[in-house]
């Protein structure tokens, strides 16, 4: 009996002693934000800090257009480049708004994805779609033969450019019909369910591999400039991360002080970025460069862009529908709904990362319906501008949380303002394409690379000792690379007697991140392995809220304004992305007490569910009304 109580003594003591290390290292991480998602920081920091949103998200979106763009057929053409910039940035504002007020409401940046860049480049690299060659005026006046050439500026090279952009347009407001369905609807936790790290690691890492070409031809106009821009961004990033500049700063309390910041750690890109093209403005200043184009190093020339300023428009308002009615194919649609659904999961996992470095409580599944809807419709509202891209959350921008610790909503509302107002210069977006092209290349040399170890990191999670995993993650990442770049190379290969099937099977086929997302899928669901072994049983728990609907988290995850009133009616109670619902898949495994759920519900004056725990071998709770 004596040692029975020593027992229980001892287990409590320890229980006690877990409780306060979670509760310091709780109380660690939320006084390192200096301000929280409801925080409302000074206007002067929420400038600054809305400015560095802006400028780590253009920084991402900017190589879009230059990927894009030769598959556009547009190459070198900088007026194009500069009005599809200027178009995502204003969009991503829209959406951005839209998101932190409406949708999972927490400080998270929308902007272009790369996951729809691979099923885009495969679309357009279609026979179809194969594109002509592009002569200036004056080289079209001596050519004899012009079946296929188009010169620059005619109506016909615009129509050229723009009929290709209407094809993703389409496709894009077609398939995002799917994230909103997806999100809207709550299946985006159905579908998580059968998506673990050996699906989500090929599936993004092929983002990244798949696309070493666009960086491989830009970095290749002069590689000592775009290794120089690659080295730089290691050395701001990686070495010189924790040095520490004066900032003049201001609060009402203090009044004017300095307060040290990491300005390499927050702005590596921009700064080698920077540098570097101001070293290329120099060396062409002193003829370094070549003056002859064609020549090995003319593209690192600054002089070689400068039209582009000058044409572009001071103000220049994007409009839906802006290059013409969009056009649509189910081979297209398919492609990128395959993309849709790869961005979706990886918005997820930055919902849960964002509410983390911001000091949230985790999103409850309300929410992140929502979230991922309103994604949905960020995709449909991008397909009608014409970006040629969709919109997802932004994981640089959650980065940025974690250097700048301000959470702030407040502080994206501003974001949101810098690309609103500075998308309709056209200037500025003029002023970015003017960058010389190895510069371009040696950021996407390490942007890539990024892409690809964050697929890669997830693998932290499975065991890798495991011969069941070592075959999923190999023949997914292998088969992800090999089938694409032989569909690519030889496209009449694939006959099914009707050329709408084929080109289906040709986009899918050569989309590299869907087969590979698809073959880990299968053999992951498939293929014999324990939930631990494969790495689920720690991927839930760090993607799951086990907290019941507490104060705090209704204050900051609620519907602004009308979430009492949609309490107080039973048909919200059964949509899937209101504050109201309780039975969705995320809160399967977190269900609440009778004596929570029924305070919760009783605040709101409504009748409370009755709940009766059933003996079933998952654990689910069975509500009844």
């Amino acid at each position: 009996m004596q040692e029975e109580n020593k027992f229980e003594l001892k287990e409590e003591r320890h229980v006690k002693i877990v409780e306060v290390e979670e509760s310091k290292e709780k109380d660690d991480t939320e006084s390192a934000i200096l301000f929280k998602v409801k925080d409302n920081p000074p206007w002067l920091q929420c400038f600054v800090f809305g400015l560095q949103h802006f400028l780590v998200m253009f920084t991402a979106t900017l190589t879009i257009p230059f990927t894009l763009a030769p598959a556009l057929c547009v190459g070198d053409d900088n007026n194009v480049k500069a009005e599809l910039i200027s178009t995502i940035v204003f969009v991503s504002g829209i959406i951005t708004l839209v998101q932190v007020a409406l949708g999972v409401r927490l400080p998270v940046v929308q902007a272009g994805t790369f996951a729809l860049m691979v099923p885009s480049l495969a679309i357009l690299s279609l026979p179809k779609w194969r594109c002509p060659t592009v002569v200036s005026p004056e080289t079209a006046v001596n050519l004899t033969d012009t079946s296929n050439i188009v010169t620059r500026g005619t109506p016909a090279y615009t129509e050229m450019w723009q009929s290709r952009l209407r094809e993703i347009q389409g496709a894009i407001m077609v398939a995002s019909t799917f994230e909103i369905l997806l999100g809207f609807t709550g299946l985006v936790g159905l579908v998580l369910r059968f998506f673990g790290p050996l699906v989500i690691s090929p599936t993004v890492s092929i983002l990244g591999l798949a696309l070493f070409n666009t960086a491989s031809n830009l970095a290749s106009k002069q590689w000592w400039i775009a290794i120089l821009t690659a080295v730089l961004i290691v050395i701001f990033a990686q070495y010189m991360k924790n040095i520490l500049f004066p900032c003049p700063s201001f609060k009402r309390k203090k009044g004017c002080y300095i307060s040290w910041y990491p300005v390499f750690q927050a702005f590596p890109v921009l700064l080698a970025m920077v540098i570097t093209w101001l070293i290329c403005g120099i060396l062409t200043a002193t003829n370094v460069f070549p003056k002859t184009p064609g020549h090995w190093g003319y593209e690192a020339r600054t002089d070689t862009k400068m039209d582009v300023l000058n044409n572009a428009d001071w103000i220049r308002l994007p409009y839906p529908g802006q290059w013409g009615r969009p056009t649509v194919s189910i081979s297209s649609v398919i492609g990128i709904i395959a993309g849709l659904l790869a961005s979706a999961v990886e918005s997820v996992g930055d919902y849960y990362a964002c509410a983390r470095i911001s000091g949230a409580p985790p999103p409850p599944s309300h929410a992140v319906n929502r979230g991922i809807g309103i994604e949905g419709l960020g995709c449909l509202i991008a397909g009608a501008f014409g970006t040629g891209n969709g919109t997802t959350s932004t994981t640089v921008n959650i980065g940025a949380i974690g250097v700048t610790k301000c959470g702030s909503r407040r502080v994206i509302y501003y974001a949101a303002g810098y690309m609103l107002v500075l998308g309709l210069l056209g200037k500025f977006g003029a002023l970015f394409v003017a960058i010389p092209d190895p510069v371009i290349g040696g950021i996407f040399l390490v942007l890539f690379g990024m892409i690809t170890a964050v697929g890669v990191s997830s693998l932290q999670y499975v065991n890798l000792n495991s011969s069941r995993n070592l075959c999923v993650i190999g023949l997914s990442f292998f088969i992800g690379l090999t089938v694409p770049q032989w569909i690519k190379a030889n496209p009449s290969s694939i006959h099914t007697g009707v050329q709408t099937v084929d080109n289906v099977f040709y986009v899918l086929l050569s989309t590299n991140n869907f087969l590979a997302g698809l073959v880990g899928f299968i053999l992951d669901n498939t293929l014999p392995g324990t939930d631990k072994e494969r790495g689920i049983e720690m991927w839930t728990s760090k993607l799951s809220s086990t907290s019941p609907q507490s104060k705090e988290t209704a204050e900051i995850y609620d519907i602004p304004f009308i979430s009492n009133w949609l309490a107080k009616k039973r048909l919200f109670h059964y949509l899937p992305f209101c504050p109201a619902f309780r039975r969705t898949v995320l809160d399967a495994q977190s269900t609440p007490s009778m004596e929570e759920l029924t305070e919760n519900e009783l605040q709101n004056g409504i009748k409370p569910y009755t709940i009766s725990n059933m003996a079933k071998p998952d654990g689910e709770a069975v509500c009844q009304l």
